[in-house]
């Protein structure tokens, strides 16, 4: 009797010689003579299945013959290895039913497509070895994140989507209409995250963020998911360091469970393997120096942007902290160095390989007079903030936090070109179809 298997099992090398059953869909089918060779894709997988005219039913090889690309079926077979074969295994089918036989002339049949009309076909798209072997490591760094916080004693409080105020500056805030009054697109959980610290002491929010930057780089969009821890009783040094280990567990966990993914997207994962602590680190100061010195036309004040962070990326081997950058080019909510108040205690993690930030973080203001005084300096609507100011009032303390982007680390992890394949359906400033 045939065993209901995945793809991924029969990969796994324990199948061999044993009678399967695989539900799919087919990816491609081509014949030789006597034989149909189909490739099967199952979510988990992709694999050769060989149809013999002279070892099934007539009614089989015909189904077989009329399958075209993207149909779903059943086919029940015997694993053999065969190392021609895509992944070293086939199937050698024996019986083979069609569930739903697909239209003529699939959108994304073989051959060359531009970006334009790959997006407007995401929802096809995405079936392609490719972008499944991309979301696939996707969720495996979303789990990472999740597992390593998780084990170390942080609690899941979740932020809302609808926000009263701007938490990262209000020229980028999505307005929306909420019930005759204004609300925004959360920029960030962070704010009502700080809020739960007092409740449990570690915890961090999981969700999507919205941006209205107009922006076109290959490392933007205007909707992304971020991954937000805030620790009650932590420094500016001891936020650097959970970010590090945070870092190289999600890499160390794409390494040993996606190997297969990285294969398909023919990553080197040399660079990867560098990835342990400690991250070298550099002044916002002495990141303008070395700036300056490679002929950018930047000033000291000036935040800085996606080809400065990709130049300074390109000079590590490893993710590497920039610190300290002026309080004026930095968010209200962060602690001002005690040793210059023109600085604050504020990191930007920068990938390698010319990747730039994928963490930004920072020491939180945890004293209320400072923190009524850098509201009414950034010009904020101090009504908006007051449950935020309760946070001081009541219990305060010295607390940190950071945000991970979850497509910025994918896109560096899988060394993508661009951040629209490291998200299933990417909003842009030109694309919200489909």
């Amino acid at each position: 009797m045939c065993k209901l298997v995945s793809v991924s099992d029969i990969l796994d090398g324990k199948l061999t010689e044993k009678e399967v059953e695989i539900k799919g869909w087919l990816v491609t089918k081509r014949s030789s003579g006597g034989v149909q060779f189909l490739i099967i894709r199952d979510g988990t997988g992709f694999i050769q299945a060989t149809v013999h005219k002279n070892e099934v039913s007539e009614a089989t090889f015909k189904a077989a013959d009329e399958l075209t690309q993207e149909s779903s079926l059943i086919i029940r077979g015997v694993v053999k290895e065969d190392k021609r074969a895509p992944g070293g295994y086939e199937i050698r089918v024996k019986d083979l039913q069609i569930i739903h036989l697909a239209e003529q002339d699939y959108p994304l049949a073989k051959k060359e497509h531009g970006i334009d009309f790959l997006m407007k076909h995401r929802q096809l798209w995405i079936r392609s070895p490719r972008q499944t072997a991309i979301l696939r490591i996707r969720a495996e760094v979303i789990k990472a994140c999740r597992d390593f916080l998780d084990s170390r004693g942080f609690v899941l409080t979740d932020a809302p989507i609808f926000t009263p105020a701007a938490v990262e500056g209000t020229t980028t805030l999505f307005e929306v209409p909420y019930f005759g009054e204004k609300a925004y697109l959360t920029q960030s959980g962070q704010l009502y995250v700080e809020a739960t610290i007092a409740a449990f002491g570690k915890v961090y929010c999981f969700g999507p963020t919205f941006r209205a930057e107009k922006s076109k780089t290959p490392r933007h969009l205007t909707e992304f998911w971020m991954v937000e821890p805030e620790m009650a009783f932590c420094d500016f040094e001891e936020n650097l360091k959970v970010q590090e280990e945070m870092v190289t567990y999600i890499v160390k966990t794409v390494l040993e469970r996606r190997r297969r993914e990285l294969e398909t997207l023919k990553r080197d994962v040399k660079p990867l393997q560098k990835v342990e602590p400690p991250f070298e680190r550099i002044s916002y100061t002495e990141a303008i120096d070395m700036l300056q010195k490679a002929g950018f036309p930047i000033q000291w004040g000036e935040d800085l942007g996606a080809p400065h962070e990709r130049y300074i990326s390109l000079q590590f081997e490893k993710p590497v902290f920039v610190h300290r950058y002026p309080a004026k080019a930095k968010a209200f909510y962060m602690q001002p160095d005690p040793e210059n108040p023109e600085v604050v205690l504020c990191a930007d993690l920068m990938a390698p390989e010319g990747y730039g930030e994928i963490i930004g973080g920072s020491q939180r203001i945890h004293d209320l007079k400072l923190l009524e005084k850098r509201i009414e300096e950034f010009g904020l609507p101090r009504q908006a903030y007051e449950w935020y100011l309760d946070l001081r009032r009541y219990g305060s303390v010295p607390h940190s936090g950071f945000g991970l982007g979850i497509e910025r680390t994918v896109m560096w992890i899988c060394k993508l070109k661009h951040i629209r394949e490291a998200i299933p359906f990417p909003r842009t400033i030109t694309r919200i179809y489909p």
